[in-house]
């Protein structure tokens, strides 16, 4: 069994479950199409082109049929986002005025205790290097860098900045004076391990440290950058149990309200970047963990968001960044922007230069569409002063204006490259047209969105055909599907089977249910599959309740199936007695040949 439900009380799962609709909640990260009772989209827990991940709107559901995966809706945010049950409920209850009471839902990891040690071991340790910054000889010439860099001390204190001093041993002593596990510490990202001979050395030597925290904003990992010169500027905390770099965004514990209630998102390259911001009036930023954008990040973001401003750096590297992030982004449906710096600054840097009502209204405020951000971008790689130059440039960004659909937008951009290379808009207008009707002539077949929904499927409009179950295995389902919506029908089946399922997690299922029933709980899929609290039979409940049963059911139907489950054990010794009489003939012991013959009838009579 997985974690318990970290005591959180069973209604206020209920009321997350009753205010979270499915749809919604998945509507916010996967396009989804109605075909029949089902609602359609591309899986996004792994790659498809054709779609088979479906929710079913009146049970409360989803469920891939490609990769298996399926819940509620507190499952998908789990999912999604990389969160624990316990998170996912009390941040959906946060969403939703739902109060959680106090320590509800905080066992995040009551069930691994390696795991609170390793959160005790980074939450000391960040207290350690902050207080090693602003109150020794040691952290002084750290100081005076994040002074000159015009970090406030209320900032160096909000952000729990630190300093990791130039030596071996200082977190290494600190650790083992607390009776810390060296080895468990090494594993988890604080110590290295000696190149020669054996022991540990502290990881972090001679930097700036930037506590890393999770959604809960607990510590899970350092950002060290090296004071001075030397490589690699950044250091990270390795991949651990505790910290996914694809899953985790800096500063999200801190701007999540602000998110909540601005709906937006500024997403910076840096961690100074945030700071500096934060420090600016901007409550919504967060940064990556000098990785680039992932999928996870992203899908991340949609559930949060509704737009995203890309403010990275205003170098070549930062904007072919940007140019990488935001089409990821808008694959998602989120709305982008992207915050234009002048060329060669950071956002640090224009705050330290310009300061912060500057950078909010100039930069981010400003912030202009992507089709603007890739003009300007193309724009940079010509000399629009020479006619090859103006030409190129025409060109590419005549493609970019192209696959525009609303004729409005191209109508804007057009005339904006008219005037400001001086060309006629008429020449440009039917240059683009012309582009627009070669562009939809050699799409592929099923490429633009009304064709990828509506004809992106197998033949005849169906997913591909699963195997064909054994018909005990398919009689076990179809049990189950009708225990789920009906209490009654689950009681006749316990009376009648209890546990007796072939199949062990289908056993295992049924007598969730029957608790689920003697609860006094109304027949709810949503609601039960929490109650399980186990990956694989979620996934089983999941894809079963997606069975079409009939709304009717009668005693009969329901012994016709436990008839079928319990005719397969004995068919099973059937087989076996058989072959055991094979081998008494072959032995030439006839007598224990004619007993098991007997003993086979007396089965077939059964």
């Amino acid at each position: 069994m997985a974690s318990g439900h970290g005591n959180i009380p069973e209604e206020v799962i209920e009321s997350v479950l009753a205010r979270h609709d499915i749809v919604d909640t998945v509507g916010k990260v996967v396009h989804l199409t109605k075909r029949g009772k089902y609602l359609w989209g591309l899986c996004p827990f792994h790659s498809e082109s054709t779609p088979s991940f479906t929710v079913t709107p009146d049970r409360g559901v989803f469920h891939c049929f490609g990769c298996g995966m399926g819940g509620n809706a507190i499952k998908f945010r789990m999912e999604i986002e990389g969160l624990s049950f316990p998170e996912a409920v009390r941040i959906m209850a946060e969403e939703s005025d739902i109060p959680v009471p106090e320590g509800a839902g905080s066992m995040q990891s009551a069930h691994n205790p390696e795991l609170d040690r390793l959160l005790q071991a980074y939450e000391w340790s960040a207290k350690l290097y902050h207080y090693l910054l602003k109150n020794t000889e040691h952290g002084r010439a750290a100081m005076d860098y994040l002074r000159s860099r015009k970090f406030s001390d209320q900032m160096i204190d909000q952000f729990q900045i630190g300093f990791a001093p130039d030596r071996w041993d200082t977190l290494l002593q600190f650790l083992e004076r607390r009776n810390f596990d060296l080895a468990e510490m090494e594993k988890g990202g604080l110590l290295s391990s000696r190149s020669e001979g054996k022991g540990y050395i502290d990881r972090f030597r001679g930097r700036i440290i930037f506590p890393i925290a999770n959604r809960a904003g607990k510590v899970v990992a350092f950002a060290g950058r090296i004071l001075g010169e030397g490589q690699p500027k950044y250091l990270n905390s390795p991949e651990s149990k505790l910290f996914n770099k694809s899953r985790i965004l800096y500063n999200l514990h801190q701007s999540k309200a602000s998110i909540r209630k601005t709906r937006q998102i500024v997403l910076f390259e840096g961690y100074g970047d945030v700071i500096s911001a934060w420090e600016s009036g901007v409550h919504n930023g967060v940064a990556t963990m000098g990785t680039s954008l992932t999928e996870n990040h992203a899908s991340m973001m949609k559930a949060l968001a509704d737009e995203i401003v890309i403010a990275y750096d205003g170098d070549r590297a930062g904007q072919a960044a940007a140019l990488k992030a935001l089409s990821m982004l808008e694959s998602t449906g989120l709305r982008v922007k992207v915050a234009v710096l002048p060329s060669g600054l950071d956002p640090d840097e224009f705050v330290s230069q310009y300061g912060g009502d500057r950078f909010r209204e100039q930069i981010i405020e400003s912030a202009v569409s992507t089709v603007k951000f890739k003009l300007i971008y193309l724009k940079k790689n010509h000399i629009l002063l020479e006619e090859d130059g103006k030409i190129a440039y025409v060109k590419e960004a005549l493609q970019v204006i192209a696959s525009l659909h609303s004729s409005t937008e191209r109508e804007v951009y057009l005339k904006e490259i008219a005037s400001e290379l001086e060309l006629s808009y008429d020449s440009l207008k039917q240059d683009c047209n012309l582009l627009r009707a070669s562009m939809q002539k050699n799409m592929p077949e099923g490429d633009n969105n009304v064709k990828r929904w509506n004809n992106g499927r197998h033949k005849k409009g169906q997913v591909q055909a699963r195997a064909l179950l054994p018909a005990y295995h398919a009689a076990e389902r179809s049990l189950l599907s009708l225990m789920f919506q009906d209490g009654d029908a689950a009681a006749y089946v316990n009376e009648h089977l209890g546990e007796d399922f072939n199949i062990d997690d289908h056993a295992a299922i049924a007598a969730y249910l029957y608790a689920y029933y003697a609860g006094g709980k109304q027949p709810d899929i949503s609601r039960f599959l929490s109650s399980l609290q186990d990956d694989r039979l979620e996934k089983i409940a999941a894809s079963i309740s997606m069975m079409e049963s009939p709304p009717d059911w009668s005693t009969q139907v329901l012994d016709d199936y436990i008839r079928e489950v319990r005719k397969y054990p004995v068919q099973r010794m059937m087989e076996k007695k058989r072959e055991e009489m094979i081998q008494a003939e072959k032995a030439g012991d006839f007598l224990r040949a004619a007993q098991i013959a007997s003993e086979i009838i007396a089965l077939e009579r059964q």
